[in-house]
């Protein structure tokens, strides 16, 4: 058997669009419990859930100059997000924030490794030097954490956790790259970058892994 055999028509398509609604609507989340976590009211709750979903991307977009922004042409994820935050608000309790933090690092590991993976190809597709691509990566992937902390006046987490996130994106964006290179098909290339990126994050999550802080 050829494993890489081209798919059925839309397969591709389809596995991607599943895992970026998967990922969009766990980065929401972490923004309905960080806000949550605030007492915002339900205004709040929707900006920093919108913030987190699709800052990154917004903000990769701006800086490749790329128009209409990645949510005005999938206006179905905004809306999936406003009904997210409603039935949070309307069924959450301060007892679920900690359980629902827990069950989201499997999507939202995914979705680093998805949006690492997207920000590279456009990057790429525009021209740009692979290291500005994987810049792209990065920011797409990690950004939209970073404006959800700042706008719930925290220090952002991807910053001061110590646990590597942004390294991984760095990393996967590099692996994305070089498979690119190599001809591979475009879906393996997605694949073997999510499973990368989301495997090294879970994996330094459970053995405790942390980036070495600033020594006074």
């Amino acid at each position: 058997m050829n494993l890489l055999a081209p798919l059925p028509p839309g397969w591709s398509e389809l596995l991607r669009t599943a895992l970026e609604v998967a990922a969009t609507l766990a980065f929401a989340l972490s923004g309905v419990i960080a806000a949550a976590r605030q007492r915002l009211d339900v205004v709040g709750v929707c900006v920093v859930a919108f913030a987190a979903a699709f800052g990154g991307g917004t903000l990769r977009d701006l800086l490749l100059d790329q128009r209409p922004f990645f949510w005005e042409r999938h206006i179905e994820f905004v809306w999936a997000l406003l009904a997210l935050c409603l039935a949070a608000m309307a069924l959450m309790r301060q007892r679920h924030l900690a359980p629902t933090e827990r069950a989201i690092l499997w999507p939202d590991a995914i979705g680093l490794g998805l949006f690492t993976a997207i920000g590279v190809d456009l990057g790429l597709a525009v021209g740009m030097p692979a290291l500005a691509a994987v810049m792209m990566g990065v920011i797409t992937s990690c950004f939209g954490g970073v404006l959800r902390d700042v706008l719930c006046n925290l220090l952002p987490s991807a910053f001061s956790d110590h646990r590597p996130y942004a390294l991984w994106s760095f990393a996967g964006g590099w692996l994305h790259v070089g498979l690119l290179a190599t001809g591979l098909p475009p879906w393996l290339v997605l694949t073997t970058t999510v499973v990368f990126t989301a495997g090294m994050r879970l994996l330094s999550v459970w053995r405790g892994w942390a980036l070495p802080g600033w020594r006074g």
